[in-house]
Order: C-alpha cells, then structure tokens, then sequence
C-alpha cells in the first residue's frame, strides 16, 4: 500500500519539481541556481565539450551523481556511474521511480536536442530538479506518519507530537522498503534500540535539527520568513509546529544525516585500517571475518554478498581473498539510509582528492608529470603521519603508461586513472570496476543470503594464519596491484580529444597480443616471480586474465 500510494504520487511530484526547478514555480530563485552552478562549476570545467562548449549526457548523469556525492553523501538511484547507459536513455529503468526520468528528461531535451548537449545552467536544473523531487518524496513519507497517528496534516502540533512524527519517521526513512521490517521495529522499542544500536544518538540528532529551526525562527525572523522555515502571523515563542515545519526539518536531516553518521563510517574505517598492515588498502577476508567474532559486530557480509557489492579482491595468490577497504565503506550494505530514490552513504573521501586534482588541472587532460606534481602533494589521514603518497616505482610507470594508451596525456575521467588513484590512495579511493560487474543492492534487496554464518565465518577465520604475511613485508614484494586491469572506461566523451579506447584494435592485434601475453605468463610463471616480488606493470596482469 504505501509503496503504490508513492508511485502514484510520483508523477504529479515530478511535473512540479521540473516546473519549479525552471522557475515556472517560482520556488527555485536565481540565487540558488547560481551557487548550485558555483559548486559545479570547478568539475564541469575539466569534462570534455562539443564545440558549442556544452557536455553530453553521459557526463551530466556523472557530474550530477558527483555533486550529490560531494554535498551530502547522496547515492541518487540510477546516476551511479556503474550503471550502464546507451544513446537515448539515463541506463536503468528504476532513477527515480521510472516515470519521473523521462519526465525529466524530456523536458531538458525539448530545449537542448542531444547533439547539441548541455550547459552548466542545465546542470544546475537538473541538480534543482533531482533536490526538490526528493524532497517531495520525503513529504509523501511523512504523510504516511501523519496518518499512521491519525493526525491532520492541517493541525499544528506540540513539541512532543513533532518528536514522536519525527522518530517514527525515522525508522521508515532508515529502513527504506523494509515495511515488515519498519512494523516490528515501531512494536517494540527494545527491539529497535538492539537493531539500530546508535538509535537514541539518531533521536539526539533529530532533536536538534528541531532546536535548530526554533533558533533560526527567534534569532532570525526576517531570515526564516525568506527561506520559509517561519510563516507569516507564527509567534516565534509559541514551540507549534506544522506539516510544513516538519518537512523542513526532514528536508534538514536528508542533507545532514550523512556528516552526524560519519563518525560511525570513520571508526569502521579505522577497524579496517588497522587490519590493513601492509597498507594495500585491503584486508584479508580471514581478518575480516574474525574481527567480525571477536569485537566488531558491523563486519558480518556474507563472501557473495561482497562480491557483489565489488567489494573483494581475489586476483591475489599470494593474499588470498582481500575486502577491498575503500569500495567496502562505500558499498550499499554500510549505506545507514536505502530509500527507494536514494541511498545515504558514507563520504567518500576520494572527492576531496579529486576536487583538489580538479582545481590544479582545470582541464580534461593532464600530463603525467602535471598528476605526479598534484597527486604526490595530496595529503591523507589513512596515511601514516597525514603524509603524502609515494608514487615512485610502478606507480610512475603505470601512469606513464595510461598516457601512452591515450596520446601521450591521461584523461582525468577515465577508469584508468581512478584505477590508478585507487592505488596510489587505496583506502581513500574505491576501485573502479568495469561498468555493470558491480551491485548498488541493498541487504534488503539482496535477500537472505546477505549475513555470513558464524560457521561460515569461524571456516575463513581458521586460514588467518595460513594467509597472513609478516608486517616486515614490503609491498612493492607483494602481488599488491595484481588488482590492474587495462580496460579503459571513459566516464565522458573525449571523442573530439581524439581518444579511443586502447583496446580499440583491430582483431589481428588482438590475437598477435593474446600470443604474446600467453607466451609471457607462461615465463613470468616459470621463473616464480610472484614470490620474489615484481613490478605490477599491465603485463603479467592481463596475461592472468587471459590464463583464467
């Protein structure tokens, strides 16, 4: 019922989320695109253009999915750059609950025709347009509340009324589609406090959100008349609250809620990192599984549930079976919030990066020496000491040879650069997976079989000390980027930078390159090189793919 009721009201929502984000509405100011487009406006600088200086779709999806992912830790469903895309649609049927899309869609095309692409203005409605279509959609689960305690939604309510709409909204906000899941929990309080162990820090949380809008209302009235969070008439000193008060207090918490769940992101990573001995940015799946028994209770994903998620590295003979640090903080199982047009994840750390490779490059391109220079100056916390990465050694001659792949400079928006990124920042940095090899599912989504058993985990746990390494180790001796894969995936169209892709060759290559790699791996076997250390170049790595 409640699922059918928001799909109803999805197309009505969708009509005046555009008109508005076009200013037919008049709730979408100037003011605001301009600073949405300020915000864009360093990341749309180094997208490659047409000739009109406009960008096309498939680099809008990715510069919108980045702004939100920047902002507010917001994974828009649909907009995620795995997803695959074609010519005439965003890729997957379900962004934003099938009809809105093309709702969407075809309203910005009515304007800008595909070969002409899209400006930054563009871009700045579309981010208007995605903000306010969530935030409508957040007023139809709070409808649900209202009538859920048989309250009208045009009767102002006490202080204490607000904090019982807002918990139980919460709790179906939290639990997205789960709706047997949102019953039970609402049943017995015990049970959600044992279920969401931070529950009664999330009540603080939303307390507060609560005392920050009475704030605003007596120290600022001309202010929260302007933004609408007061109404004309209201007595700033009488704590009543309406429908309205209470989905601008919701509204506050989508935006916020990923930066008050931080910490929690913060300390799973640093459990992590501390299993990450050899810096790597990955941990062995037998750690992994028996910090899970012993003291932390988060780390509990079944093996195919972390395959899924592209969240396990298993390309190491020498390690075994990895969970890959950084696409693990971000994969949808440690989302705290999968509502069915979003997700709410952890912050991914490798946007203040890139954001910083951006502003120093401002273009599309970049010569090596141009990435080690900004890159080797980038400053971490996963690194020991907060320093810089090395990029001496194999990670110099990977970059170089991303450069020789594209005419002799490394597109910035390319699967070969994160990949690169990744290993020059592995526990900041997500691996890039081939689009469409890895699920954005929730544990919800994904079934029963999302939770290992405590069998299933004492079995890895007992090979902890069959595949650990000593610490003293070096990593340049490890198989630590047998991970590399060649395969390019430009997230933009460089066409008229003349790019193609490097395995663009014509079959007769292929064949002679397959020979050739065969013949190399069967040396590269022989000599036992994997256990005496080797420099990763893109070499041994597709001859092991091919040899698979």
């Amino acid at each position: 019922l409640r699922a059918a009721r928001r799909a109803e009201a999805d197309a009505l929502q969708g009509e005046q989320a555009m008109g508005e984000a076009l200013g037919c509405g008049g709730q979408v100011s100037d003011e605001h695109l301009a600073a949405i487009e300020q915000e864009l406006r360093p990341m749309f600088r180094t997208l490659p253009k047409t000739s009109g200086g406009r960008i096309e779709k498939r680099s809008l999806r990715y510069l919108v999915h980045r702004y939100f992912s920047r902002q507010s830790s917001l994974h828009i469903r649909g907009f995620e750059p795995n997803r695959p895309t074609n010519a005439s649609g965003w890729g997957d049927k379900d962004i934003l609950s099938q009809r809105v899309p093309a709702f969407v869609e075809s309203v910005l095309q009515s304007k800008h025709k595909l070969s002409l692409g899209f400006d930054l203005r563009d871009a700045a409605v579309m981010v208007a347009t995605l903000k306010q279509l969530i935030f409508d959609s957040e007023s139809a689960v709070l409808e649900e509340v209202y009538e859920t305690q048989l309250r009208p939604t045009d009767q102002s309510l006490t202080q204490e009324d607000l904090g019982q709409v807002l918990e139980t909204y919460m709790v179906l906000w939290m639990m997205g589609g789960d709706e047997e899941g949102v019953d039970s929990l609402l049943e017995d309080r015990k049970l959600l406090e044992d279920t969401l162990p931070q529950w009664q820090a999330v009540v603080d949380f939303v307390k507060g959100e609560v005392r920050a809008l009475e704030f605003k209302r007596r120290q600022a009235p001309l202010a929260a008349l302007t933004d609408a969070s007061s109404r004309p008439g209201h007595n700033a000193m009488n704590s009543q609250y309406s429908f309205e008060d209470a989905h601008r207090v919701v509204g506050s918490i989508t935006s916020s809620f990923a930066s008050f769940w931080e910490s929690e992101c913060s300390s799973m990573k640093q459990a992590l990192v501390a299993m990450d001995t050899h810096h790597t940015g990955r941990v062995p799946l037998a750690k992994f599984y028996g910090s899970s028994l012993e003291t932390e209770w988060r780390f509990s994903e079944s093996e195919a549930y972390l395959r899924e998620l592209g969240a396990l590295d298993e390309t190491s003979s020498l390690q075994g079976r990895q969970v890959i640090l950084s696409n693990y903080i971000q994969a949808s199982s440690n989302c705290i919030v999968s509502a069915p047009r979003y997700s709410v994840c952890c912050v991914n750390e490798c946007e203040a990066h890139m954001a910083d490779i951006e502003d120093a490059i401002g273009a599309p391109l970049a010569q090596p020496s141009e990435l080690l220079s900004v890159v080797g100056n980038l400053s971490s916390s996963s690194i020991d000491d907060g320093a810089s990465p090395k990029l001496e050694g194999s990670l110099t001659q990977q970059l170089q040879q991303i450069a020789d792949a594209n005419g002799g400079q490394v597109p910035l928006h390319g699967r070969l650069f994160a990949q690169w990124l990744h290993n020059a920042l592995p526990r900041d940095c997500p691996f890039p997976h081939k689009v469409g090899t890895a699920s954005t599912q929730s544990p919800h989504q994904y079934g029963e079989g999302h939770l290992a058993s405590d069998a299933e985990k004492e079995q890895h746990a007992s090979l902890a000390n069959a595949t650990d390494i000593p610490a003293t180790v070096d990593k340049e001796e490890l198989q630590w980027m047998s991970q590399w894969s060649p395969e390019e995936e430009l997230m933009a169209d460089y066409t008229s930078s003349g790019l193609r892709a490097p395995w663009n060759v014509s079959s007769r290559r292929l064949i002679w390159l397959g020979f050739a790699l065969l013949v190399a791996a069967a040396l590269y076997q022989a000599k036992g090189l994997s256990r005496k250390g080797y420099e990763p170049g893109l070499l041994p790595v597709q001859a092991r793919r091919i040899l698979s």
